[in-house]
């Protein structure tokens, strides 16, 4: 075992530049050296963890296994570092950062969009960069190298390492448009089953969901005759034609030109959560994204 007085602890700050970037030449113009000095870090860096850590390809450099499981304890080590000589402090008016969430096209209508609103009016001078979320371990990565920031999630996809909060629970509605011949406040199964449906598949693959598992437990059966990868397309096509539509109710209370029904379906919650890095559990600018966040889901 290596004395850790021995090891030269400003390495690390090399692994990370060298992981981010994967190419020598990137990583030496973010640290503000050369690249013969990166390289010679490198050779450093390899004797301190008895590893080649990073192999040249003709695309730059690739980690190895020990590198890819050094990187995530090395960036939560630099950001603790980071934490110790920084201001405690965090004015949103003068903050010039970049904050990244993802969060599905639900998510980014019923919580991010309001989110970023409050937050251009808090803290003006603050990017923001919303994205798709990713699946599990392309997520997890982005926490891991620090290029993810906070995620808005059902709770059953939430990621099993990150801290989590529950932000608010939702329900399934059916909805139609306000001209459909449906008159009835609750429908029946036989109701339900009588008109074409809309979906919506992000992935664009399927043309059964979690109602159509519902249904068929009680021997009935839907037809779907559109899938759709969006809320937004869904909308459109749901003001043009008899359709019906299972929807989260938070992302239709404000639309008056559709009918909500009450199903005898047995749909489950939607508990939405917000998920983080442990890392960031102390940041003062996190403390204070994740408070105004939790302000905004009460108000929706």
């Amino acid at each position: 075992m290596k004395n850790i007085r021995t090891v030269d602890l400003n390495l690390l700050a090399v692994f990370d530049a060298l992981f981010d970037e994967r190419s020598v030449t990137r990583a030496a113009a973010r640290l503000a050296v050369t690249q013969p000095t990166v390289s010679g870090l490198l050779n450093r860096l390899r004797r301190t963890f008895s590893d080649q850590l990073f192999l040249r390809t003709s695309h730059g450099i690739m980690p190895t296994p020990r590198a890819e499981a050094l990187a995530g304890p090395v960036k939560a080590l630099l950001a603790q570092a980071q934490a110790l000589v920084a201001p405690a402090a965090f004015d949103p008016a003068t903050a010039e950062t970049t904050i990244r969430i993802c969060g599905s096209d639900y998510l980014q209508h019923a919580v991010i969009g309001p989110l970023v609103a409050a937050m251009r009016k808090a803290a003006p001078k603050m990017r923001v960069l919303v994205a798709p979320r990713p699946a599990g371990k392309a997520l997890a990565e982005l926490f891991a190298r620090g290029e993810m920031d906070l995620c808005i999630s059902a709770r059953e996809v939430v990621l099993p390492e990150l801290t989590a909060r529950l932000l608010y629970r939702d329900r399934y509605v059916c909805v139609a448009r306000k001209k459909h011949p449906l008159k009835a406040r609750r429908l029946s199964v036989k109701q339900l089953c009588a008109f074409d449906h809309l979906l919506l598949d992000p992935m664009g693959v399927s043309f059964s969901g979690m109602v159509d598992t519902i249904l068929n437990t009680l021997d009935s059966r839907r037809r779907v005759a559109m899938a759709v990868p969006t809320f937004h397309l869904l909308f459109d096509v749901l003001r043009s034609d008899d359709f019906i539509a299972f929807v989260p109710a938070t992302i239709v209370r404000k639309r008056p030109d559709l009918k909500i029904f009450e199903t005898d379906l047995a749909l489950p919650a939607i508990d939405v959560m917000a998920s983080w890095h442990p890392r960031l559990n102390g940041d003062a600018q996190h403390r204070w994204l994740r408070e105004l966040l939790v302000k905004v889901a009460r108000a929706r």
